[in-house]
């Protein structure tokens, strides 16, 4: 799947979609505060602000994902999760978005695949902050539950983001 937006595409709509891009995960964001997704497990979320992400990734391309990311998590960080929330989120962030870039460019992998291994190392990303925080690697014990939700999580995010692309203009 390729980017929708061309690079030559006029800079002041790209950025004028990011604006509101990164607007809608931090509502994506605030919606998952709102409503409690409690299955029991704690920490383990859907992730509907990483829909935007993805979406981000593959129509406007890596930049500007990272982006959009990042002004999600500290603007969410700020109203919402707390500073220890962002700095879970930035490191599952960070390297989940490293991860869907490197298997976009294999050009292997479904954005379904690219989603689904994003949520498995997002996981990851934020139990390597606890050990780090509680200086305790026994956290890892917590790793298997993770995966699965991992997996859940990005294949449902996943679907939903192709779905939506699929519905997006080739150009604006």
């Amino acid at each position: 799947m390729k980017n929708n937006l061309t690079k030559d595409a006029n800079p002041t709509k790209k950025i004028t979609i990011a604006a509101l891009m990164a607007a809608l995960a931090l509502i994506f964001s605030y919606i998952e505060v709102l409503i409690p997704f409690n299955i029991g497990i704690p920490g383990i979320k859907l992730g509907l602000a990483n829909i935007v992400v993805i979406i981000a990734l593959y129509y406007l391309g890596e930049i500007y994902a990272l982006n959009i990311n990042l002004i999600r998590i500290l603007i969410a960080g700020l109203l919402f999760n707390g500073f220890f929330g962002a700095v879970y989120s930035l490191a599952g962030a960070l390297l989940s978005l490293l991860v869907m870039i490197l298997l976009k460019k294999t050009g292997v992998f479904s954005l379904v695949g690219v989603s689904i291994a994003a949520g498995v190392i997002h996981n990851l990303g934020q139990l390597l902050v606890a050990a780090f925080l509680v200086s305790n690697i026994k956290v890892f014990v917590y790793f298997p539950v993770l995966i699965i939700s991992g997996v859940i999580s990005g294949a449902v995010i996943g679907i939903l983001s192709h779905l939506i692309i699929k519905k997006l203009p080739n150009t604006l």
